[in-house]
């Protein structure tokens, strides 16, 4: 299983960085309000969670197909975060 435990690392570091980027923005921006920053870094927590429940789902039939999806979705709410981060301002 080692597929889900790489899977679980993503999930982890992709997200993790995510913060840690808001976290920098609001560092070089103090002037700023942090409201908007809060919710993104609220919303990446609310994703890991959401992807960590799907790849510990036991009542899967197609677990290729399964974690498939979990990477594409990784990928694209990944992306909607990265892109609420660059509109930070």
């Amino acid at each position: 299983m080692a597929n889900v435990r790489d899977l679980k690392k993503d999930i982890n570091f992709v997200l993790g960085d995510i913060i840690e980027a808001v976290y920098v923005w609001e560092y070089n921006n103090t002037d700023k309000g942090t409201k908007e920053s809060e919710a993104i870094i609220s919303e990446a927590i609310a994703t890991f969670d959401e992807l960590i429940a799907k790849v510990n789902a036991k009542n899967v039939e197609d677990n290729k197909a399964h974690f498939k999806s979990i990477r594409q979705e990784l990928e694209t709410k990944g992306r909607e975060l990265i892109e609420k981060i660059n509109k930070l301002g």
